[in-house]
């Protein structure tokens, strides 16, 4: 109930105002002495969030067989992802992408770059070019206000100071809801809803795709097709949530 949510918002806000954690609400501390480099989690929630551990996957979830298996025919070259869609994260989207919660968007970028810098050096991809964001079609920005996976990847490149371009891709097919739809269904949906306003500087070789949640994968297909025919030969899409397959 839109009463419910109101009081929810509320109550978090108040927990941020109060500098506390907004998981358990213990104080954090001052921001001179928060080591964490974010003003959201105490450092014990922090530890306990149930991320990917990057190094049994080799900071690839295409190496796990049943997600490789879950996502056929993906024109992606790497997959890296924080979480599975799990509490809290599957919670801390809804309220980003819907309620208004810009601070997520922070601490998503926070701890994907985080994650992103502690792959051991030997699993490095190759150089990153320029990173790029799942762009919303004009219509739906209208009446949300903002681009969800803009806002992370922004933050995202900042952190890892490279460079990003929030304009180069660009949706041009309004598509309705891809919820509960199949991969065909959604791959069958997404054709031809992207395209490039321009083109790409060379030499761009290496890129990163941003997105909040990855399900099928298409999507993320439909752009990585879009950008490999433009040239680029290498695309790593990075996604907080990866829907995991019933299989897992």
């Amino acid at each position: 109930m839109k009463w419910k949510t109101q009081i929810r918002r509320f109550y978090q806000k108040l927990l941020s105002s109060l500098g506390q954690c907004d998981l358990c609400g213990n104080h954090l501390p001052p921001a001179s002495e928060n080591k964490c480099a974010q003003s959201l989690l105490c450092s014990y929630c922090l530890a306990e969030l149930p991320l990917f551990k990057q190094s049994v996957i080799q900071a690839d979830l295409l190496n796990w067989p049943a997600i490789n298996k879950a996502l056929p025919k993906v024109a992606f070259d790497h997959l890296f992802c924080l979480s599975p869609y799990l509490p809290p994260f599957n919670q801390w989207l809804v309220q980003f992408k819907y309620q208004g919660r810009f601070e997520l968007g922070s601490l998503f970028a926070y701890l994907l770059a985080k994650q992103w810098l502690q792959q051991p050096s030997t699993l490095q991809c190759v150089p990153v070019d320029m990173v790029f964001s799942v762009p919303l079609h004009l219509s739906k920005w209208q009446i949300r206000g903002y681009n969800q996976a803009h806002l992370i990847a922004k933050a995202f490149a900042q952190h890892l100071q490279l460079p990003y371009d929030d304009s180069a891709l660009v949706r041009v097919k309004k598509n309705q809801s891809q919820v509960g739809q199949t991969g065909n269904q959604r791959r069958s949906n997404l054709a031809n809803a992207f395209t490039l306003t321009k083109a790409l500087s060379n030499p761009i070789r290496h890129v990163i795709l941003i997105d909040d949640v990855l399900t099928t994968g298409s999507t993320a297909s439909e752009i990585s097709k879009l950008l490999k025919n433009s040239g680029i030969a290498k695309v790593t899409v990075v996604a907080v949530c990866l829907t995991l397959p019933s299989t897992v």
